[in-house]
């Protein structure tokens, strides 16, 4: 099973102590649940059920988003192979994947240039695996 998501793209700012810190303590305050992320050298990708309430909430903080991207949503069995499966599938489809990460409750969030694509094979490749 898949589903679309929004993953906003954060800007920590500077790398300092508590940033991080300050970027979630923001989505919690607001209420919102953060159903996935990835931090990579100041880059935080936020994945959760409200886009636009994590937009405020991050905002009001001082953060600024970068980008909003559609992603692809797919929950996928926690055994050996099943991510490269997902992944060889994409790129033997020629679709280039800018970021991906895991969520909670084994979910793959993927970031690709041709979202559509991706979700059509993704699905394909979910329902081989589950």
């Amino acid at each position: 099973m898949h589903t679309l998501g929004k993953d906003l793209t954060i800007d920590l700012g500077s790398d300092q102590p508590g940033a991080l810190g300050k970027a979630f303590d923001a989505i919690a305050k607001a209420g919102v649940n953060i159903d996935g992320y990835a931090e990579i050298g100041g880059t935080l990708h936020v994945l959760s059920g409200d886009s636009n309430a994590t937009r405020r909430a991050v905002e009001s903080a001082g953060f600024r988003i970068t980008r909003e991207d559609d992603v692809v949503v797919v929950n996928v069995p926690d055994r050996p192979g099943v991510a490269a499966g997902i992944f060889r599938q994409l790129g033997d489809a020629n679709v280039n994947v800018g970021f991906s990460y895991v969520a909670t409750g084994n979910r793959v969030v993927v970031g690709a240039a041709n979202i559509t694509k991706a979700a059509e094979i993704v699905a394909r490749q979910a329902a081989i695996v589950n």
